[in-house]
């Protein structure tokens, strides 16, 4: 499965610096988005790192069943799972790859062990094998693939 990661720069912006607020925790969430086929992260969904721990994240598990009710309710599904590595590149550890349980989702790592710089990378992670995909950050989503009528999204 090739593909691309398209993303809001304010997603981006919002992944960063939460990864940098929580720092040296581990910082985790999701960007959930239509359940319409589109592949198109949305509302961004800060979670709280249960573990609270710099080289290991983990959602609550209550967090977690109320967020998939709400993405249910919202015809939502999870496009994006996020977490930063406090020390490391962001590239899936063993226990990331293991805990991966969604094959559609990007899986987005951000490194935060430079203070001045940070490694914003996405993964698609299914049956434990990792694939790195190409990231575009765009400034808006300007047109919906609606056909040879192209409207602006609302």
């Amino acid at each position: 499965m090739c593909s691309v990661l398209r993303i809001r720069r304010d997603l981006v912006d919002a992944i960063v610096e939460h990864a940098r607020r929580d720092h040296p925790d581990e910082a985790c969430g999701v960007i959930a988005g239509p359940d319409d086929g589109t592949d198109r992260p949305e509302r961004f969904i800060p979670m709280l790192n249960a573990a609270r721990s710099p080289t290991f994240y983990e959602f609550d598990s209550a967090d977690l069943l109320r967020l998939y009710r709400e993405m249910d309710a919202n015809d939502e599904v999870p496009v994006v799972i996020y977490h930063s590595h406090t020390a490391t590149e962001a590239y899936p550890s063993r226990t990331d790859v293991k805990l991966a349980q969604e094959p559609f989702a990007h899986y987005v790592l951000v490194s935060t062990r430079d203070p001045e710089e940070h490694d914003f990378r996405s993964y698609r992670i299914v049956n434990g094998v990792v694939t790195e995909e190409p990231v575009e950050v765009v400034e808006s989503y300007m047109f919906a693939n609606t056909g040879s009528d192209d409207l602006p999204d609302a």
